[in-house]
């Protein structure tokens, strides 16, 4: 089960992490998780392109290592990186050395102060373990979810997810994965058109 808009209890709980931006500007956030993917990442910097975008890349160390070249493509494009570990750990079920050591392997290929959580689990004292290594380090999270991972979830209710929930400072999330592709090549061109539409800028966090 997930949540499409994060619940305002779970911001409490973890507030000393970023769940949106300012809502003061009419700014929101594109975020991609588990990049980069041959094709799938490829259509998604396309897509951005042509409607000039900047976004974030939350990559997984692994895929780094197997796609570098679309990971250097990333970068050199203008977008931000981010960690979103090695191996795609679930921090609740992880020993924290392990999960701290995953953080390490990806952050080596990244060397960002951006950090997101895969699943959004991670438990406190992995945070603050990892904040002893980097205390400059965001971890960041989001008010938006599309979806687009839900095998069972329509391209447009994936699209709707996005836009009926976006406002300003949103940080929303997409992924740039095989399991998302068939939801996500519809969704984000048709969210990009529409939000771009109502006026809104896209930031890079």
């Amino acid at each position: 089960m997930y949540l499409v808009k994060s619940p305002l209890l779970l911001k409490w709980y973890y507030s000393s992490l970023v769940w949106n931006k300012s809502r003061h500007d009419k700014v929101v956030y594109l975020t991609f998780d588990d990049g980069p993917i041959p094709v799938v990442t490829e259509f998604v910097l396309n897509t951005l392109k042509s409607f000039n975008c900047k976004a974030t890349f939350f990559c997984i160390g692994d895929n780094i290592n197997k796609h570098a070249e679309i990971f250097e493509q990333v970068k050199n494009e203008g977008h931000a990186i981010g960690n979103h570990t090695f191996n795609h750990l679930k921090g609740w079920k992880t020993e924290n050395k392990t999960y701290v050591q995953n953080f390490l392997d990806c952050q080596k290929l990244t060397k960002t102060d951006l950090f997101r959580p895969p699943y959004g689990r991670i438990k406190k004292s992995q945070i603050k373990e990892i904040r002893k290594i980097n205390p400059q380090l965001n971890l960041i999270m989001w008010d938006v979810l599309s979806g687009d991972f839900d095998l069972n979830l329509s391209p447009e209710k994936c699209y709707e997810n996005v836009i009926k929930n976006t406002r300003n400072g949103s940080i929303i999330v997409f992924h740039d994965s095989l399991k998302a592709f068939d939801r996500l090549k519809f969704a984000l061109p048709a969210a990009l058109k529409y939000l771009t539409a109502q006026g809104y800028k896209f930031h890079t966090l």
